[in-house]
């Protein structure tokens, strides 16, 4: 099988893909570009693409099937940025990956003590050599409630790894696990958003999520809820968020993901003039804290995303059962 790669990060993911190309028996070849209309001829003579999240929609499906390929994984767990009815109608086969949940549980977790403990708020101010105490006072996570939004295996990891802090834990899922129940307790929606200190998404973005936190969900929170969202920007109403942070319900938020992240996150965009007024509004409050998509991050991750890629690859060529297919 000829593989074409694109968006692959020459500054991580290509020793990764020599390795393991290498490994599984796979030739590639690779553009640093995003897909779109004007480049996809890259991909002709090829039997199989690989992506991050990038424009998979139906035209762009349709011109790569033109061009004979007849398998595409995306190098993520989320797949909202494939036409996935397109593809499937079209004949071509899909596939996702899976990695470790702790780099993204874990980095949740640090979210929910750097809000806490309001620490970019304290770091800022030291840099101006200001010791003072006033105005940084924080609150213990140890006697916080702490909402759990999905009980995947990220969310199952959050639950395990915060019961170590003798938080009090509730859990909402349409699917309940039975191994959630030795951490935390699992409760309706409203009582969730009621009686939850902290809330913190692990949920993927679908039609029946999109903007399942929105001005009526804020509404029924605690006063200074404090909310963390390493997920799907689209899960949360960025404009029904900042009403809700300017009125004080929300009383702090760390969002590694954001509404409208495309073209944004994972890009270099220094000295240019942004245009999006959420993100200006955000960057404003003293207790938001913005991380561009980082919470995956780790070298764990970044090889089990490649070699899983690869992996469902191979299970497409050898007619095998393929865990990855979508």
């Amino acid at each position: 099988m000829k593989l074409f790669v694109y968006n692959l990060r020459e500054f991580d993911e290509k020793p990764y893909f020599d390795r393991f190309c290498n490994a599984y028996g796979f030739t590639y070849h690779y553009t640093k570009d995003y897909p779109n209309l004007e480049n996809t001829e890259l991909a002709r003579g090829y039997d199989a693409l690989s992506v991050i999240v990038s424009d998979m929609s139906a035209p762009m499906l349709e011109k790569f099937h033109s061009l004979g390929i007849r398998y595409i994984v995306t190098r993520t767990i989320g797949t909202d940025h494939i036409d996935v009815a397109k593809a499937h109608a079209l004949g071509i086969r899909l596939g996702n990956v899976a990695y470790p949940p702790e780099s993204v549980a874990n980095y949740a977790i640090m979210l929910m003590l750097m809000s806490c403990r309001r620490i970019t708020h304290i770091l800022k101010r030291a840099e101006l050599q200001d010791y003072s105490l006033k105005g940084k006072m924080g609150r213990d996570i140890s006697r916080c409630t702490v909402g759990v939004i999905g009980t995947g295996r990220i969310g199952q990891t959050v639950l395990k790894h915060l019961s170590s802090f003798g938080c009090r834990l509730l859990a909402y899922d349409l699917h309940q696990e039975e191994q959630v129940k030795a951490y935390a307790e699992y409760t309706d929606w409203d009582r969730l958003l009621e009686e939850s200190d902290i809330l913190t998404l692990h949920v993927p973005a679908t039609p029946q999520n999109y903007h399942m936190l929105n001005k009526e969900s804020f509404a029924r929170m605690k006063e200074g809820v404090v909310l963390i969202n390493t997920a799907r920007g689209d899960l949360v109403d960025t404009d029904a968020l900042i009403d809700a942070l300017e009125s004080g319900k929300v009383g702090a938020a760390a969002l590694d993901v954001l509404e409208h992240e495309a073209g944004l996150y994972f890009f270099n965009l220094s000295g240019q003039v942004i245009q999006n007024r959420r993100l200006a509004l955000l960057k404003s409050f003293p207790n938001v804290i913005l991380s561009p998509h980082t919470a995956f991050y780790t070298r764990e991750v970044v090889s089990n995303m490649v070699e899983n890629s690869i992996k469902s690859f191979l299970a497409f060529q050898n007619g095998e059962a393929n865990p990855f297919e979508i």
